[in-house]
């Protein structure tokens, strides 16, 4: 089974924030391909589905963003799954624009707390990973307040569509490998 986590925050008071997208993919996924989200096992909203003739689990973590790993682990420990092999997370990276995406095999956390979470519980930097770019801070501005702000019109726009390629990346991954869905959308 393919594992596809989104990252976000539970709770309204979240809901459409630049944190969130992970979130917002997961939803995408849930309605393209008509999967439920409605179990609620391992700190976490999941619904289990097929895409592209792969069994796929949606996670969305209610653990908060940075305690992510929590439900990630729970959930990768549970279903026996190799996370280099088995998982994928989509989440926001401010050093993207809105709108852009970035597919990457392995890596550091980049500063980003989910990740850091997700890495420090599973001891490995290595599982596959989309990040939705959804723009830098105004200089100035706190990090927090950016993050967890949603956003204007014209980005809002812009970050739907990444979502979409998001989306249609991970049918390219799941079908083609990862390489080849790097070469589409990167």
């Amino acid at each position: 089974m393919y594992i596809i986590v989104g990252l976000g925050n539970p709770g309204i008071q979240y809901v459409n924030t630049r944190h969130n997208i992970g979130f917002d993919a997961i939803d995408a996924f849930a309605y393209k391909y008509d999967i439920k989200i409605n179990n609620m096992k391992f700190k976490a909203e999941s619904g289990q589905g097929i895409i592209d003739g792969q069994k796929v689990l949606l996670v969305k973590p209610q653990t908060f963003m940075n305690n992510s790993g929590e439900a990630v682990r729970d959930v990768i420990k549970f279903y026996k799954a190799d996370p280099e092999k088995d998982l994928l997370v989509i989440f926001d990276d401010i050093s993207l624009d809105p709108g852009s995406i970035r597919i990457r095999p392995k890596g550091s956390a980049g500063g980003h707390n989910g990740i850091k979470s997700i890495i420090a519980n599973l001891g490995s930097e290595n599982f596959t990973r989309i990040k939705i770019g959804v723009g830098s801070k105004i200089p100035g501005q706190d990090l927090a307040n950016h993050v967890l702000g949603r956003f204007n019109d014209s980005d809002r726009l812009k970050v739907d569509d990444a979502v979409m390629k998001a989306v249609e990346a991970t049918s390219v991954i799941l079908t083609e490998g990862i390489s080849k869905a790097q070469n589409l959308y990167n």
